[in-house]
Formats: C-alpha cells, structure tokens, sequence
C-alpha cells in the first residue's frame, strides 16, 4: 500500500555563501540555469504531478520569493534561524505542513520530472559515483533500505536531491527533532546528520537514479559546467 502525496516543503533559506558573489544579489534558487529560474522549474514539475500545496521556505533575501506566492500559489514559510542554524531549522520551520511530504532543495535541477502523485514508501534519491566522492553514501540491504550512511566513498551509491517522507516517517522525525531542536550539538546538523544518527527508528529506502538525471550546484563551477551562459564569470 503506497501513500497519496500531500505536499512538499523546498528548502531555499540558506546563504548560498559558495557562489559569492553572484549570490550576493540573489538566493541561489533564483537563478537562471538554461533559461528557467531554478525554484520555479521544480515548482512546475510538482505541480505537473499533481502536487498543489507547496511550501517554500525561505530566509536570506526572502522578500525576493515574494512573487511566488501570487505567480504560483505557494506558501511562503520564514526561516527565522537560517543564520545560526543548518536546514533542519527549514524543516522545523515547516513542520506544521509535514505530512506525505517531498523534502526538496531549491537547488537542484532535475532533467526528468521526478515526482509522481503516489508514493509506495519512504526515500531518498541517490545517483551512482563511478570513482571517489565526498557525498554522503548508502549502504542498503536486498530490499533497498538504507541500513547505513557514510561521508565519502568510491563506486557508491550517494544522496543526490529529493526526498519523499510518509506521514509516519515525518511524525518520528518531528518528535526527535523537538527532542534535540536548540540544543548546541545540534545547530551545524544538516537533517540528514539526525536522520543518519537514528536510522533504526527512521526507515526510508533508495530511489536509484540514472547520474545525468539530477544536478545540484554547490559552486561557480558546477554551473559553468552545466550552462555555457556562467562561463564568464570569475570567483
């Protein structure tokens, strides 16, 4: 029995300090990246599945996402933390909306629409590395659940853009996430650091996908490599 798609909440708070100074004018989600603003190709590709009730939430330069709201019929969430925290002060900040929910990351570029509107379980994306990587691997068992997650490896499977969390999924993560939210240890915590501290009580699968499917730009250079029209401009 799978689950029906409620929503999804994009994670677009941060400072996207790696591509200074381009963002210095603008977050990293409004960039143009082969003709299309980043934020909005997801939005579209959501709303091409069926999802109507997105989330968006935002912090540095937020009143830049403005427009959304009215151009797209998204809600807007402020991130009040994003200064001080990692994103799972986005997902803390969104938590009223976690149902059977797609985590998403404004910044990525998916060249296939991945969403469906009916979801069998719990996941994340992952893409293969032929050779050494310093993303964030899987170990799974022969039925595709994550038993294990590391920093860095080679000829692995890897974290590479959405995930999808059911409603029970998103209740255990919340009540450890109330549990641990605030506290010092916790603020540098991306949320997949707390999911990978409990994975025992956080089951989620692998979603294996082909690598020229998903792009994320971490860098100047990632988007010169992907889009000619970055080629002119210097760190």
């Amino acid at each position: 029995m799978g689950y029906f798609v409620d929503n999804a909440v994009i994670m677009a708070a941060g400072l996207s300090s790696r591509l200074a100074p381009l963002s210095y004018e603008k977050p990293k989600a409004l960039f143009e990246v082969r003709g299309e603003i980043l934020i909005e190709r997801q939005i579209h590709q959501l709303q091409e599945a069926g999802i109507r009730e997105i989330v968006v939430v935002v912090g540095y330069k937020k009143e830049q996402f403005y427009y959304l709201k009215e151009k797209y019929d998204i809600i807007l969430v402020e991130n009040t933390e994003f200064l001080t925290c990692n994103n799972h002060s986005s997902i803390w900040a969104a938590r009223n909306y976690l149902k059977n929910t797609y985590i998403c990351s404004a910044d990525n570029y998916f060249m296939e629409n991945p969403f469906e509107r009916e979801v069998e379980e719990s996941y994340y994306a992952a893409v293969f590395s032929e050779g050494k990587t310093d993303e964030w691997c899987l170990q799974t068992d022969e039925e595709g659940q994550i038993t294990g997650v590391t920093i860095g490896g080679q000829k692995q499977w890897y974290m590479m853009g959405h995930a999808f969390w059911s409603v029970d999924f998103s209740r255990k993560f919340m009540t450890i996430l109330e549990r641990v939210y605030g506290e010092e240890g916790t603020k540098n915590k991306l949320w997949e650091h707390i999911y990978m501290e409990h994975l025992p009580q956080l089951k989620m699968k692998i979603r294996r996908y082909p690598r020229n499917q998903i792009y994320e730009f971490d860098s100047l250079e990632d988007l010169k490599q992907f889009d000619e029209t970055y080629r002119h401009y210097d760190m």
